[in-house]
C-alpha cells in the first residue's frame, strides 16, 4: 500500500504557517500557495506542498510581509514570527510565537514584556542562545 500525504483545511494551513486563515486564503487567490479540493469538496492544500512552503518562509527563501533586517545581533538560531500569546502575572510573563511550523516560547519578567508592548499579532523575533528564548522587536521597513 502507498504511503498517503495528509491535506490541512485552509485554517490548518494557516495555524501551521502561523498567520490568519484571510492571509492563506490571499496567497491562494493569487497563486502563493497552491491548494487542491480535498475528499469533501473543501479547498485544501497538499501536506508536502505546505511544508516546502513554510519551510521557505522559515529560511527566508520567500519574502514575508513587514519583514524587517536587525542591524547586529550575536545569537546566530533566529526565528521572525507573530506573537500569538502573551500571558502576564505579578512578575513574570510567558510569551509564545509562531514561527512557521515552530512554536517558540519564552519566560521573561513581566517588567520586559511590557517595556517591549508585546501583545498578540505583532511581529517578533524569537532569538535562541543556549537554553534561552530572548524576544526582539525589529523596526519595519516602510
Amino acid at each position: 500500500m502507498g504511503r498517503v500525504v495528509p491535506t490541512f483545511r485552509i485554517s490548518e494551513a494557516a495555524q501551521v504557517l502561523g498567520v490568519s486563515d484571510d492571509t492563506v486564503r490571499r496567497w491562494a487567490e493569487i497563486g502563493r500557495l497552491p491548494t487542491i479540493r480535498d475528499a469533501t469538496g473543501r479547498q485544501a492544500v497538499d501536506g508536502e506542498v505546505l511544508a516546502r512552503f513554510a519551510t521557505e518562509l522559515a529560511t527566508g527563501n520567500e519574502p514575508a510581509a513587514g519583514s524587517a533586517a536587525v542591524v547586529a545581533e550575536s545569537a546566530r538560531n533566529r526565528f521572525p514570527g507573530i506573537v500569538t500569546r502573551v500571558v502576564r502575572d505579578g512578575v513574570m510573563a510567558q510569551v509564545e510565537i509562531q514561527a512557521g511550523p515552530h512554536r517558540i516560547v519564552s519566560l521573561m519578567s513581566r517588567e520586559a514584556a511590557d517595556d517591549l508592548g508585546l501583545a498578540p499579532g505583532m511581529l517578533a523575533v524569537g532569538a535562541v542562545k543556549a537554553t534561552n528564548v530572548v524576544i526582539e522587536v525589529p523596526q519595519l521597513r516602510r
